[in-house]
């Protein structure tokens, strides 16, 4: 295990071992290869570099309570992505193949995978791109997978502790009928622009529906939930991200008799709930203290606490992940 202070890690890139890939050519995906090497020879007209034809994903993986290692439902990261790479046009890797490449991702990095207690887990990124050099407008026929670990810490620098958010009406994370449903780089690029000066100011920014900017859409790069009178409340939009550890918290809210609400919640609802977090792969889930709403003047305040179902769900997801509790949905894959 490597000489680091798991503690202190924070949610950015820390260079690991090795990197796993394949690559799509004459019409089908090659055998994985792992590389102590984490650059490419890409051509700088690759259409993933000119058209953005790519997709990825994000997953973790666990050092578990009994020394056991775990990775949090890597089958529905490559449902997901066989999802997003349909969408731009791109071959989808068969499931088997995607699971491997994460195992041996993993395995081959296993000195960086945080010690359990550390509360740091380790990372898998996988991603695909279109290589085929291309001028015109068309998709490529030649493709890279790839899959990179890096060791983590919290993605918001409070952890489990609260952050305010703030609305933004002036700029759109995805359009209606377009690829907000998929995982793919352009939806965050196109974010930047709202949420860099927001991250500066110390703040998330909530994204509104881009039809109508009357509903509730996405925290920058996450999901949100909230809790109206013991409720479990999130929208439900085809320019969403079906977050994984969303429906995951959906379905911990039936096991824990909690009422679960899966529709459109309008920003003049906000007043009625009682707590409200963002929740991903990155944060899994981060209460969120108070919501502004600049264009009208109005701040919803949700507590400089965690609220009681958040705690509860935060830390029966975390048992789960890291083994302290049985695993009745089979959740976590072991290696």
């Amino acid at each position: 295990m490597k000489d680091i202070d798991w503690t202190k890690l924070t949610f950015s890139y820390t260079e690991t071992d090795y990197m796993i890939h394949c690559r799509y050519e004459n019409g089908a995906w090659g055998p994985l290869q792992a590389s102590t090497d984490k650059t490419l020879p890409i051509h700088v007209a690759a259409a993933g570099l000119q058209y953005a034809q790519q997709c990825f994903e994000g997953i973790k993986a666990y050092r578990r309570a009994d020394g056991t290692i775990g990775i949090f439902r890597p089958e529905e990261n490559a449902r997901r992505m066989q999802a997003s790479a349909k969408a731009m046009y791109m071959p989808p890797l068969p499931t088997e193949t995607f699971l491997q490449a994460v195992t041996m991702a993993v395995q081959k990095n296993i000195e960086w995978l945080p010690p359990y207690g550390t509360g740091a887990t380790l990372y898998i990124r996988p991603i695909m791109f279109g290589t085929t050099p291309k001028v015109g407008v068309s998709p490529a026929s030649e493709f890279e997978f790839c899959v990179i670990v890096t060791p983590i810490g919290p993605y918001y620098p409070a952890g489990f502790g609260t952050t305010p958010f703030v609305i933004n009406r002036h700029v759109d994370r995805a359009a209606p009928l377009g690829t907000g449903q998929y995982k793919v780089g352009g939806n965050y690029a196109s974010s930047f622009r709202a949420t860099e000066p927001a991250h500066e100011a110390g703040v998330g920014v909530l994204f509104l529906d881009s039809a109508e900017h009357k509903y509730l859409d996405e925290c920058g790069g996450a999901n949100i939930f909230l809790v109206k009178n013991g409720t479990y409340c999130t929208p439900k939009s085809d320019s969403i991200l079906p977050s994984i550890i969303n429906r995951t918290l959906m379905e911990l809210c039936r096991d824990l008799n909690i009422p679960v609400e899966e529709r459109r919640i309008p920003v003049t609802e906000l007043g009625e709930f009682q707590e409200a977090a963002s929740c991903g792969t990155g944060a899994a889930i981060s209460p969120i203290s108070r919501i502004t709403d600049p264009d009208n003047g109005i701040t919803y305040n949700y507590g400089e606490d965690a609220g009681p179902i958040c705690q509860l769900l935060y830390k029966t997801l975390r048992d789960i992940q890291f083994g302290r509790v049985p695993d009745k949905h089979k959740w976590c894959y072991m290696i």
